[in-house]
């Protein structure tokens, strides 16, 4: 038959015990009563207080709370709203059996006697002194982002931080969801407690890293050299590339020997592409670039292929009050100057052509060092003016001569400009025909009115006549017909 267990003997009311007293090298753990050594089990009680943050491990995981032994008489409950600064979470997710983990004592005793804790508060507390103490070294904290928001990322510091899209990255990141779940470091750029408002910045982290790696790079370029990296942001006045760790600028003006209207209509971001050094400034770290001196100049094409009177056909680019551009090869305009456009005045040139049009010209001028072209329409073959006209603003030089001008006419280093000569024309028009006409009768009346007067007395008069008052210089230049008027046969 087993022992019966011991039971505690009744002790009259006026008995008197001995007060417990440690036993001597127990650190307060044993006690001697009546003469009995049993636990101190009060001493094994962690003291706290509300709003203190103890210690404890994890002894039981449910569906909607975790159970904590702290060494107080009961375990602590830590509800799953109060695990983490995430939105609906599994407890089995946040915590495992036997770890240990912190938690902030929200009251020792409930409505049902629990001991509630809360893990996300005493990681709040001590989130906040670790970030206002990086926040003051600058030294970088680690978070996990949580979530993908408007604007940027959520990272749980302990505390929820906000990293906006634009500091994700040196460059920006177009899917921000390549980052949920990922671990990764951020500087704290502004910190508010009061708001709970902390904001971060990974590019921060990244420019200090690759600071070292820039100088190494800006070392070993030089203008001239020729190296190879991704288009790493586009806007109006350029593009970026990134050349393994450092930013350097395309110019719009060196993206293409044609003409540009924006960056994006030949590169697009993640592109990679071959560019020269053009400039280096050390001290700012700025790297000027271009992708045009990679590709074959167009007008070492033009000098090869073409000479000054070689017609081709080309297509009308922009107008302009002062003529037409046209691009007769990828990345090679010339200008056709108003006064090459027509035979007849031109007062507007879109009187006679408009971007698109395609058009045949002649190549009156190659300038390579200034890479400029003059062309013309109206000297191409075919296009001559009507039989017994004058061209205006300088027609085929072969068919002005025919006019009798003196070579002092064409004295000076540009003869494709004649719209000036049109009072010259006429006056000389005029004196040659006087010389042709026969003498004027004796028998003339003076003071006859000139419609009365014989078809050669007509001449002898107009020869007379000064020759401003006969052709105003400038004064309707460039139409046709009025430049010479041939004495009658009759």
């Amino acid at each position: 038959m087993p022992n019966p267990l011991p039971c505690a003997l009744a002790v009259p009311e006026s008995a008197t015990l001995t007060p417990p007293r440690p036993v001597e090298g127990s650190d307060g753990l044993l006690i001697e009563v009546d003469g009995k050594i049993v636990p101190n089990y009060d001493a094994t009680l962690v003291p706290f207080e509300e709003g203190d943050v103890v210690t404890g491990k994890v002894v039981r995981i449910d569906q909607d709370e975790v159970l904590v032994d702290i060494g107080y008489k009961s375990e602590g409950v830590i509800l799953s709203n109060e695990l983490s600064i995430r939105k609906s979470v599994d407890p089995a997710d946040e915590v495992e059996l036997g770890e240990e983990v912190d938690a902030l004592v929200l009251t020792k005793e409930d409505q049902d006697g629990r001991l509630l804790l809360s893990k996300k508060r005493a990681r709040f507390e001590k989130a906040w002194r670790r970030i206002e103490g990086a926040a003051e070294s600058g030294e970088p904290v680690e978070g996990t982002v949580i979530e993908v928001v408007k604007g940027g990322l959520i990272i749980d510091l302990g505390v929820r931080g906000f990293l906006p899209a634009s500091l994700v990255d040196i460059r920006r990141v177009q899917n921000l969801d390549e980052f949920l779940h990922q671990k990764i470091e951020c500087k704290v750029i502004e910190l508010n407690r009061s708001r709970n408002n902390v904001v971060l910045s990974r590019r921060a982290v990244l420019e200090e890293e690759r600071k070292e790696v820039r100088q190494q790079i800006l070392d070993r370029l030089q203008p001239g050299q020729v190296v190879e990296g991704a288009i790493s942001n586009i806007v109006d006045f350029g593009a970026f590339v990134d050349l393994d760790g450092i930013d350097g600028l395309i110019h719009i003006s060196e993206l293409s020997w044609s003409h540009v209207n924006h960056p994006s209509e030949i590169l697009s971001i993640g592109d990679t592409v071959p560019v020269k050094v053009l400039d280096i400034d050390r001290d700012r770290q700025r790297i000027s670039l271009g992708l045009k001196q990679t590709q074959e100049d167009p007008w070492q094409r033009v000098v090869d292929t073409y000479n000054l009177g070689d017609e081709l056909e080309g297509k009308v680019t922009k107008v302009v009050t002062f003529g037409a551009f046209v691009e007769i090869m990828d990345g090679v305009e010339g200008l056709v100057h108003i006064s090459e456009l027509a035979h007849h005045h031109v007062e507007n040139p879109r009187e006679v052509a408009e971007p698109g049009d395609t058009v045949k010209v002649k190549i009156l001028e190659i300038d390579s060092d200034r890479r400029r072209l003059s062309l013309s329409v109206k000297r191409v073959a075919g296009n001559e003016p009507p039989p017994g006209t004058v061209p205006s603003g300088g027609g085929d030089l072969g068919e002005v001569r025919d006019l009798g001008l003196s070579d002092d006419v064409f004295a000076g280093p540009d003869v494709s400009g004649l719209g000036d000569l049109r009072a010259t024309v006429e006056a000389q028009a005029a004196e040659r025909a006087a010389e042709e006409a026969p003498p004027v009768e004796e028998t003339a009346a003076p003071d006859e009115p000139i419609a009365e007067e014989a078809p050669a007395e007509q001449a002898a008069a107009a020869a007379d006549e000064p020759a401003s008052e006969e052709a105003p210089a400038g004064e309707g230049a460039g139409e046709p017909g009025e430049a010479e008027t041939e004495p009658s046969t009759t």
